[in-house]
C-alpha cells in the first residue's frame, strides 16, 4: 500500500459529508452519494481515511499536525525543539510549558485528528447505505473502525476531554457535540471489532490486520490500567508468531526494515518523483547537517543522551542523570573534543546523532558547524537520526518545493518492541515478574546482537559500548523501573515519551527535575521553563474548536 496512499486532498473534501475542521459549517459537497456505493467507491473512501495518518489533511497542512507525533517529544524530557529559539515561537512555547489554547501546534493537531475521525466514519457511512454492506464490505468496515478507533485513540490521550460523533450524528450531521469526558469505551469498541473482523494477514503493506488491532486494544488498556486485560491481548500478538525483533535495530528506521517482522502499524511515506506529496511532510524541519538540510530541529536533550549510560552493561536506574555523557555545548567544531570515555548502550548512536560519531553514514557527525541553534538557544548540541535517511538509500530520499526533505522513511505507529515492552509493564503491574524479565532481556538481547555504530576506520566500535540482559529483577518495584527505563532507551526519539509520562503519573517529578538537569548543559533552561503542574497531563481544548462550537465544547480543567 505504500505507493496506493495518493494524496486525495481535492476529491475528498466533495467526498466526505462534514467539515474536517471539527464544528466549522461548511457546504457539503455535490457529489451524487451513489457514486460512492460500490466497491470502488468503499475502497477511496478508505484510502482516504488512511491517508489521513500523516496529519496532512488539507493542502495547508504541514508540520503542526504531523502524524509522527515528533514536536511531542519536545513537550517531554526527550528532546528539545531545535533551530533558534525565534524559531517556531508557538512550539518554543509548548517547549517550555508556556501553553494556552491559542496555539497553532494544538488547532493543527486537533483538526487533523478529527480529519481521520470524519474519513473513517464517511467509509461507515457510505457501508451503511448500501443494502447487505455490513457483510459484504466487513473487511473494509473493521479497516474503517480500526481508524476510527485510532484516530479517538491519538485525541484521548492528548486532549483528555473528547468530543465523540457516532455514526448516528454523523448521519444525521449532528457534528457538534459536547467533551463532557473519555471515549474510551468507544475506542475498545473500535479496536475490538476491528479485531474479531479483520484477517491475519492483509496482501497490501500498511493496511491494519488482526493482530495490529489486538496490540492497539492491549494499548488502549494499558492506558486505563486494565493490566490483565492488556496482558491477553499483547500476549495473544506475541504468541502469534507473527511478528519479531528485526536482527538490526536501526532497519527500524531505514529502507532495509520498512514493513519488515518488527512494524505492526506503520504510516506508509514514500518520495517518488521529485516534490512527491506522499514523504513525510511533517517532519520536513528535523533534518541538517549533512548536505546544508533544513531546518536543524528536533534535537534531543541531554537528559536523553544521560540515559543511555550503563554499568556493567546494564542502565543506571535512578541514578542516570547524576553524571552527563560529555557533550560538546558551548565548543565550535573547529576546537578539539575528546569523547565520553564511560560505557554507553549502543541504541544511543542509533538515536541521536552526537560529534564525532558517524552520522547516519554520511560523515561523522562534527559538532557545531551542523547544529543551527546558537549557544545561548536552548536546543543543545545534538541532532536527531531515526528520521534522517542512511546515505545511499536515494529511495527514501526526496525533495519539496523549497528545498525541504520530504523522508520516505516509514513510521512505525507500533513496531513489536513497543509490544514487547507493553506486556512487560502489564506483567509487572500483574505481579509476573518473570514474564516481565523475558519480554525486557528479548529487546535488550536485540541490541547486543545488533551491529553496532562503528568509527572512521570500521573496523572498531565508535563508542565504548556496553549492554547485558537483566540477571534477575529483585521486586516489583525494580522491576516497574527497567521497564520505563526500557521503553525510555528502546523507543527515544519515536514519539512515545510524553504519553509515557502522562499515563504513568510522574510527570511533576520527573520534568521539573529535567528543567533544572538539563541547565548543567543548557545553563538558560530553567529559566526559560515554566513548572510541570497538574493541568499539563492533557494540553488544552484549542479555543478556535470551542469558538465554533458556539460553548458545546467546554475547556479542560484548569484551562
Amino acid at each position: 500500500m505504500k505507493n496506493k496512499i495518493i494524496i486525495l486532498l481535492m476529491l475528498t473534501g466533495v467526498l466526505l459529508a462534514c467539515s474536517e475542521e471539527f464544528s466549522e459549517t461548511v457546504e457539503i459537497g455535490s457529489l451524487n452519494p451513489s457514486a460512492l456505493q460500490n466497491e470502488g467507491g468503499v475502497n477511496f473512501a478508505l484510502t482516504a481515511a488512511y491517508s489521513a495518518l500523516d496529519g496532512q489533511f488539507s493542502v495547508a497542512s504541514n508540520w503542526v499536525s504531523t502524524g509522527d507525533n515528533w514536536w511531542m517529544d519536545a513537550v517531554s524530557d526527550d528532546a528539545h525543539k531545535g533551530s533558534t529559539d525565534g524559531d517556531q515561537q508557538a512550539l518554543f512555547l509548548l517547549e517550555v510549558h508556556d501553553w494556552n489554547s491559542g496555539s497553532s501546534y494544538l488547532a493543527g493537531k486537533w483538526r487533523a485528528l478529527y480529519a481521520g475521525m470524519n474519513r473513517a466514519t464517511a467509509v461507515l457511512d457510505v457501508i451503511g447505505t448500501i443494502e447487505g454492506g455490513a457483510e459484504t464490505f466487513k473487511p473494509q468496515l473493521a479497516e474503517a473502525r480500526f481508524l476510527r478507533g485510532f484516530y479517538y485513540f491519538e485525541l484521548q490521550k492528548i486532549f483528555g476531554y473528547v468530543a465523540y460523533i457516532s455514526e448516528e450524528n454523523f448521519a444525521a450531521l449532528e457534528f457538534n457535540q459536547p467533551n463532557t469526558g473519555d471515549v474510551w469505551a468507544q475506542i475498545e469498541a473500535d479496536f475490538m471489532f476491528a479485531k474479531d473482523n479483520l484477517p491475519e494477514t492483509q496482501e497490501d503493506a500498511g493496511r491494519i490486520n488482526s493482530w495490529g488491532a489486538t496490540a492497539f486494544l492491549g494499548k488502549a488498556q494499558l492506558y486505563q490500567s486494565k493490566w490483565a486485560d492488556a496482558l491477553t491481548n499483547l500476549n495473544a500478538v506475541i504468541n502469534s508468531g507473527v511478528y519479531a525483533l528485526l536482527p538490526e535495530y536501526v532497519h527500524n528506521f531505514s529502507l532495509a526494515g520498512e514493513n519488515g517482522s518488527e512494524s505492526v502499524f506503520a504510516i506508509q511515506f514514500d518520495v517518488t518523483g521529485v516534490r512527491y506529496p506522499n514523504g513525510n511532510v511533517g517532519g520536513v524541519l528535523n533534518f541538517g547537517g549533512p548536505n546544508e538540510w533544513c531546518c536543524g530541529f528536533y534535537q534531543p536533550s541531554q537528559d536523553l543522551v544521560n540515559a543511555f549510560q550503563t554499568t556493567g552493561g546494564l542502565p543506571l536506574l535512578g541514578t542516570f542523570n547524576q553524571t552527563d555523557v560529555v557533550n560538546d555545548y558551548g565548543v565550535n567544531s573547529e576546537d578539539p573534543f575528546t569523547l565520553h570515555a564511560g560505557t554507553l548502550d549502543p541504541r544511543l548512536d542509533y538515536t541521536v546523532g552526537r560529534r564525532g560519531i558517524d552520522y547516519n553514514g554520511w560523515d561523522p557527525h562534527p559538532g557545531k558547524s551542523w547544529i543551527r541553534a546558537g549557544f545561548d538557544d536552548i536546543s543543545g548540541p545534538y541532532s536527531p537520526k531515526k528520521n534522517v535517511y542512511q546515505k545511499g538509500e536515494d529511495a527514501n530520499a526526496g525533495t519539496g518545493a523549497w528545498g525541504q526533505q520530504h523522508s520516505g522513511i516509514n513510521y512505525n505507529l507500533m513496531r513489536y518492541a513497543d509490544v514487547l515492552l507493553m506486556a512487560a509493564e502489564a506483567a509487572v503491574e500483574t505481579g509476573d515478574i518473570a514474564t516481565a524479565l523475558g519480554y525486557v532481556n528479548q529487546v535488550r538481547n536485540r541490541a547486543k546482537n545488533m551491529t553496532y555504530v562503528k568509527d572512521e576506520t570500521g573496523n572498531a566500535d565508535a563508542a565504548n559500548y556496553s549492554i547485558e540482559p537483566y540477571t534477575a529483577f529483585t521486586d516489583q518495584t525494580m522491576a516497574r523501573m527497567a521497564v520505563r527505563m526500557e521503553r525510555r532507551i528502546e523507543l527515544g526519539m519515536e514519539g512515545q515519551r510524553l504519553f509515557d509520562i502522562r499515563r504513568w503519573g510522574n510527570g511533576e517529578q520527573i520534568m521539573n527535575a529535567y528543567f533544572i538537569n538539563e541547565a548543567r548543559t543548557i545553563p538558560n533552561f530553567a529559566a526559560k521553563a515554566k513548572p510541570f503542574m497538574a493541568k499539563h497531563y492533557f494540553f488544552p481544548i484549542p479555543i478556535g474548536a470551542i469558538d465554533q462550537s458556539g460553548g458545546v465544547l467546554t475547556q479542560n480543567p484548569n484551562w
